[in-house]
């Protein structure tokens, strides 16, 4: 596989790091809330550099990040089954996140607030997490996806 994406998909893993996106949680945070977190920021990246990029590289992106975060469930040990099931819903999941935030920029806050709580329902205050991801938004519009390619940009 293709490494030359590695600066993004680390940035995003770096991204979904953060101990402040979870500091929220009722429970103690886990791997597919992680998963999700890092999801949701990938959704994000896709919306703001699909106006301007090539579609093929967007898509070669796409399968670099999508390959990985396989290998990642692989590495905690889902079997072959599971992981086929695992991926399809993760994937789901990600194609609903594009659709529900293809107008973000026209969202109210507690709109914001709303449409992230269906993803993440651990969250008792979503507002923390809709200002975080607008912030995000707008850190992506004011860099080229080349940044990120370079690995020039840091979380």
């Amino acid at each position: 596989m293709n490494s030359k994406y590695i600066n993004i998909y680390n940035n995003l893993v770096n991204l979904t790091r953060n101990k402040d996106l979870y500091k929220n949680f009722v429970n103690q945070d886990a791997f597919s809330d992680r998963l999700t977190i890092l999801l949701l920021h990938f959704a994000f990246f896709l919306k703001i550099y699909k106006k301007d990029n090539s579609k093929n590289i967007l898509q070669d992106i796409y399968d670099y990040i999508f390959r990985q975060l396989e290998l990642s469930i692989r590495e905690i040990g889902y079997g072959d089954q599971s992981i086929n099931k695992k991926m399809k819903d993760y994937i789901n999941i990600f194609y609903a996140m594009i659709d529900k935030i293809d107008n973000w920029e026209d969202l109210s806050t507690e709109h914001r607030e709303t449409l992230l709580s269906k993803f993440i329902d651990k969250q008792s205050d979503p507002e923390y997490l809709a200002i975080y991801f607008e912030k995000y938004r707008q850190n992506l519009i004011n860099n080229p996806l080349n940044s990120y390619l370079k690995g020039v940009l840091k979380p």
